[in-house]
Order: structure tokens, then sequence, then C-alpha cells
């Protein structure tokens, strides 16, 4: 359907998911992932792969506190560190709050997408009292920036190199989302004639 107004602006609800809100089904968040400096260019081209285990099983660990992102690669040097702030839909969630829970590691195999341990449970793992957050499918993950990166030229390279991905897997020049299988329906506005998309979130005429 054509655009037929000159001018709109869209109103998030940008609040971040707080430490200890249960993330909600089909909601997508700002989250983080920290990883080794060396591993970052190929995540950024070729994507998030599961590990093989853990707490919760295999799955794309991340974490919505960025200072529990800073931690990882444990037992790293920070200069040999990246943290990248991510865009995860969490999909349907299953809250683990105990040892032993039977779902711990079969989630998934449930109907799960994610799953999420919340802070101070009664998982005796976690000496931090921090949650746990993780992520079956990496698809649902995507990059958007680097949040933390101690080499100034590394950081400026990887922003770079996530803006030309994301460009080259379909984002959308104007609103800057993903177009999916089809091109969105970019058009000239009627009154400034200035090329829009209807997913932006804003657009102001030109003042003549």
């Amino acid at each position: 359907m054509p655009v037929t107004f000159s001018g709109w602006q869209v109103v998030e609800d940008r609040k971040p998911l707080r430490g200890g809100e249960e993330p909600k089904k089909g909601h997508a968040y700002n989250m983080y992932h920290g990883t080794f400096l060396a591993h970052a260019k190929g995540i950024i081209t070729q994507g998030f792969k599961q590990s093989k285990d853990g707490l919760l099983g295999p799955g794309v660990y991340v974490s919505r506190n960025i200072d529990k992102a800073k931690c990882y690669p444990l037992n790293t040097d920070k200069k040999d560190k990246v943290v990248f702030k991510l865009r995860v839909r969490v999909g349907k969630v299953k809250k683990i709050d105990c040892d032993n829970h039977p779902l711990q590691k079969a989630w998934h195999q449930n109907g799960y997408d994610s799953a999420w341990i919340p802070p101070n449970s009664n998982i005796s793992s976690i000496k931090s009292g921090r949650e746990e957050d993780c992520v079956w499918d990496p698809s649902r993950i995507e990059i958007v920036d680097v949040a933390c990166c101690m080499e100034k030229d590394m950081r400026q390279a990887l922003r770079k190199l996530i803006k030309s991905q994301r460009r080259a897997e379909g984002e959308c020049n104007l609103c800057h989302q993903d177009t999916g299988t089809s091109p969105h329906p970019v058009q000239n506005c009627w009154q400034c004639n200035k090329s829009i998309c209807p997913f932006q979130l804003k657009h102001v005429c030109d003042q003549k």
C-alpha cells in the first residue's frame, strides 16, 4: 500500500531487559556476547555456532548484562576480547530455576527456543548470583554493534564489517531493517520527493 502522508515518527519501547525480568515470548531484546578477538570477523561473516554443551545444554550463550559478557572468554587478557551488542529474538522461553530441572538441557526438544536462569536461583553452579541466557537457533541472534574492544582500529574495522554484512544479508538502506525474502516497497514522498520506506522509524519532509 503506498504511503500517502508526508511525515511520521514511530515511538518504540526501548527499555532494556532488566536483571531478573523474565523475557516475554516473541520479543526481541538487546543482549551481549563476549568472545575472542581472533574469532570476531568469522562470527560476523558466518554467524554464531552452537556450543556443544553447557549449563543449559547446546546453544548460543548470551547475556543481558554487559559486565558479565566482558568476563568472557574466561582467563583471557582484555585486549584479546571483544563484546558484541546483539538483538536477540528469544521466541518461546523456558525458565530453569533449580538444580536437576527436568528440562535443564532438554528445553529445546520440548518446544522452547531459549532458556533462562533467573538471578539468585537455586542453581548451585552459579556462584555469582547472575542469570544465564541460552538461545538454540543462532539465526535468532543479530550482531548490531561492537560494545567493547580495547583495540581502537580493530573496533572500527569490526563495526564497518558489521554494517557491510547487514547490507549484504538484505538490510534496507533506508529503514536499516532486514528485508526478509523481498525488498521493502521504497517510493518517493509525494510532498518532498525524497526516497522513503514505510518501515522507517521517522520521516520529516525537507523544509523549502
